[in-house]
């Protein structure tokens, strides 16, 4: 975006768009299209018109986890957001303070060795921060519970100051979400594909629109500094790797359902644009100097002006289409967040 451009008060979807008006389902959003530097304006129903048969959709399976806990340090009380667990059993997390309005504010106050006591007897004991860029995220060790079954039962999902009021769980999962045997999944919704629908998907598969699932757990992201991502877990089946070469063979489109499907598949890519069937984890940033190797578009929400998923979109449309899109998605009052209207990127 270019630097003058903001995001104008009111233009935050504060609940989803079911709850906005009666009638409305999940796909009563509006939908962008950007065609290189080309905008139009639709509902995001009209979408199975607006692609082709034999384009690929690839989804992102993470289930949301109900990712914030009340706690306390001391007689201190703070929140809990876990972020990602990693391979040796710790989670990475971020402690935050309430703010008085049932959302939550960075805490600056956590170091090595920080104990957070947590529901039903669980203890949370801070080791040492995740990246050497900054303290925000840490690696933690609970004891005395076991997170995913701490989450389930004490744990909802996480709420940003935008929104009006909290959610159910379920007004996070997507249509995509499998549930994961070990219980892991994404702290923050992959909310590009909260407006699908199975009658909106039956529709697709009708027009012989095919889908490629990747999963990629989501971490927490930064409200306050928009910074790169961390490292993600992230997998891309064989069997999906087969329909994106297939479909790239043949000349038909890619096309991602939000930054973390782009994230996953770019990551088991080689040089030579190929997938190859790849799980781990992925500390991948696309930027315009990296490129994209195998997605032709990008459905994907609307990012503010500083966050970093934007460098990805100007790496597969280019600055100038990204301007126009948001300039547009500005002047006819589109709504941004994770409960908000969707922009589809075609190159």
């Amino acid at each position: 975006m270019t630097p003058a451009l903001r995001v104008p008060e009111g233009l935050s979807a504060r609940v989803p768009a079911e709850q906005r008006e009666p009638g409305l389902d999940r796909d009563g959003v509006r939908l962008l299209v950007s065609r290189g530097t080309e905008v139009s304006h639709h509902a995001f129903g009209e979408l199975p018109g607006l692609l082709r048969a034999g384009d690929l959709l690839v989804v992102n399976t993470s289930p949301t986890l109900a990712a914030a806990v009340d706690g306390s340090v001391g007689h201190t009380r703070v929140v809990v957001h876990f972020s990602t667990r990693g391979d040796d059993a710790r989670w990475a997390v971020e402690v935050r303070e309430p703010d008085g309005r049932g959302t939550t504010r960075a805490r600056a106050c956590v170091d090595k060795g920080t104990v957070v006591r947590l529901p039903g007897g669980g203890r949370l004991v801070a080791e040492e921060p995740l990246s050497p860029r900054g303290d925000r995220l840490w690696w933690a060790r609970v004891s005395g519970a076991e997170v995913t079954a701490l989450l389930r039962e004490h744990g909802r999902p996480i709420r940003y100051a935008y929104t009006d009021r909290d959610q159910p769980l379920s007004a996070y999962q997507t249509v995509f979400a499998l549930p994961v045997p070990d219980g892991t999944g994404s702290a923050e919704m992959p909310s590009a594909a909260r407006p699908f629908t199975a009658r909106l998907v039956t529709e697709l598969v009708s027009r012989g629109v095919q889908f490629a699932p990747v999963t990629l757990h989501t971490g927490v992201a930064s409200a306050e500094s928009h910074e790169p991502p961390y490292p993600e877990r992230f997998s891309v089946p064989g069997e999906s790797a087969r329909l994106i070469n297939a479909a790239r063979a043949a000349g038909r489109r890619v096309v991602a359902v939000g930054t973390t499907a782009v994230r996953a598949v770019e990551s088991a890519a080689g040089a030579d644009g190929v997938v190859r069937p790849r799980a781990g984890w992925t500390d991948l940033v696309v930027t315009p100097e990296r490129g994209v190797r195998v997605v032709d578009g990008l459905l994907t929400g609307l990012h503010e002006p500083e966050a970093s998923h934007l460098l990805m979109l100007e790496a597969l449309a280019g600055r100038v289409a990204i301007d126009r899109g948001y300039d547009a998605a500005v002047r006819g009052r589109y709504l941004w967040h994770e409960f908000g209207d969707v922009h589809l990127l075609l190159r």
